[in-house]
């Protein structure tokens, strides 16, 4: 387990206004045993708080063709067809995953290829499970196409809490399997939109880890 590179800067930061709010207190009210004891703890739990949404553990990359592999830790919110109006023209079936301020926010590819289509969307941000947040909040979308020629949508979904999306692709690059691909801060969603003949794998509340659970089966 590590910390992710989006989060190092800020719990820099955040450990240093901590500890310089305690030593002030210490210095200014040193009488005050039960404030200054209630304010350490809360420091400490607030950062251990914030240091948890950035944790990034270790996944290894995979070469298992014909698998889609969930692209975040999560549950499993949407399984349902759909017609993809963006890029792909057609109906697909989705699969979306909510990812709660607790789950690893780190985004990875689901499966191997190279990323044809890239875009970023301004937008609102309304709760990440909301109908309309798939069109109307802040989001990415990549479209993934694999050696075989199998092209999979995925798109990274800004929510109430998340307003900060990371992204390190542009159209022609290449991605490994589970490899990572961007990041949400504060957590959010990611949807998937697979060829209608894919099987999938999870059901609806099913939990996911990103990089290692299997969500569907190209045929």
């Amino acid at each position: 387990m590590s910390i992710h590179r989006e989060g190092r800067s800020l719990l820099f930061w955040l450990l240093l206004i901590l500890s310089a709010l305690n030593y002030a207190l210490y210095y200014y009210l040193p009488d005050q045993e039960v404030l200054l004891n209630l304010v350490l703890l809360g420091s400490v739990v607030f950062y251990l708080i914030i240091l948890q949404f950035f944790r990034s553990p270790f996944v290894p990359i995979r070469q298992e063709e014909g698998m889609v592999f969930a692209p975040a830790d999560g549950k499993v919110v949407v399984i349902e067809e759909t017609f993809e109006d963006e890029y792909l023209q057609e109906k697909r079936k989705q699969v979306s995953i909510f990812m709660s301020p607790i789950n690893v926010h780190v985004n990875r590819s689901p499966i191997a290829g190279i990323v044809e289509y890239f875009k970023y969307h301004p937008g609102k941000y309304l709760v990440a499970w909301h109908p309309k947040s798939s069109f109307e909040n802040e989001r990415t979308t990549m479209v993934i196409k694999s050696p075989n020629g199998t092209k999979l949508l995925v798109r990274q979904i800004a929510g109430a809490l998340a307003r900060r999306i990371k992204w390190y692709v542009s159209e022609g690059t290449p991605l490994q399997q589970c490899g990572e691909f961007g990041f949400i801060k504060f957590g959010s969603r990611v949807d998937v939109f697979l060829p209608l003949d894919a099987e999938i794998l999870v059901n609806i509340d099913q939990k996911t880890k990103g990089g290692r659970t299997p969500i569907a089966r190209l045929r």
